[in-house]
């Protein structure tokens, strides 16, 4: 099976760099701020495959890069170095058609596309759901209006198809469709959640980030979003990409996983084989930390 998404060299610097800051980062010295220039090496030299239907987690302390790798493919931010190939058979094709005729099983980078190239890939092919929900919903606009502006920049025009597949969408995440007119600010995190959830797939991305989705839930209600997460993949034979710190949602989703310190990728694998005998030492207090 050909890999999804192809992911070369991603690097991202905040700051001018200098000649030192590679030998002085990275997790052998546990920082990724160069002491000589200041800068950050959010991300440093990421490569990976992100295979079809498959959930791939991304664990890490606080400060690792995991959230910038997130920002990085979901082109909110702008990426110092590296490539991000997709295959021709991903969601969306059409665009891809579009804008790279010319042949091959692979798109060239859409890291060298344009803000605007880069919004419609947006559109069409990914899905996102944020830790805090005010960052992917606007509070006061109703639930299925926040389902309806995702549409909007996927391409829909039809406002009765469009309200249709918001009523579809919000059924699905386990909100009341009575409830589809009222906004997310009068629903709890876990309905918000939900929301966020049915926004994100309105699309039919080729590929859905989460990033930390169950963090400040009560347990009950992360399970029942977690629960909602793994039913909607096996319905929609998502890829995902899952960013956590916490190591029993990674456990739940993911089949593969990698571990991030520093803004570099120190292990990765079968995600039962890094739980289980972790090899690199930070992987080891990382689990070690959670038992």
């Amino acid at each position: 099976m050909q890999p999804l998404i192809r992911i070369r060299g991603l690097t991202k610097r905040f700051g001018s760099g200098c000649d030192r800051c590679l030998a002085a980062t990275g997790p052998e010295h546990d920082t990724n701020l160069c002491p000589h220039c200041g800068s950050v090496l959010a991300c440093n030299d990421l490569s990976f495959d992100l295979f079809p239907g498959e959930a791939l987690g991304v664990v890490g302390e606080s400060g690792s890069g995991k959230s910038t790798l997130v920002r990085l493919l979901h082109f909110e931010w702008e990426a110092s170095a590296g490539s991000m190939d997709v295959h021709r058979s991903a969601a969306g094709s059409h665009l891809l058609a579009e804008m790279f005729p010319e042949n091959g099983d692979y798109s060239r980078n859409l890291l060298l596309l344009s803000h605007f190239q880069r919004r419609q890939m947006r559109n069409a092919l990914m899905g996102i759901v944020y830790q805090n929900p005010h960052l992917g919903l606007r509070m006061g606009v109703s639930s299925g209006g926040n389902i309806a502006e995702r549409l909007l920049g996927a391409g829909w025009r039809n406002i009765a198809k469009m309200r249709q597949r918001a009523a579809e969408l919000l059924e699905k995440t386990e909100i009341p469709i009575q409830r589809m007119d009222e906004p997310p600010a009068n629903f709890s995190g876990g309905m918000q959640q939900r929301v966020q959830i049915a926004k994100a797939l309105s699309n039919n991305p080729m590929i859905l980030f989460l990033d930390e989705v169950t963090t400040g839930l009560d347990l009950s209600v992360q399970a029942r979003v977690l629960d909602l997460i793994r039913n909607l993949r096996s319905e929609f034979n998502l890829s995902m990409l899952v960013v956590s710190h916490d190591l029993g949602v990674i456990n739940l989703l993911c089949q593969r996983t990698m571990v991030m310190k520093a803004g570099h990728i120190v292990e990765d694998g079968l995600t039962d084989q890094i739980l289980q005998d972790p090899q690199h030492r930070y992987t080891q207090l990382l689990v070690a930390s959670q038992l």
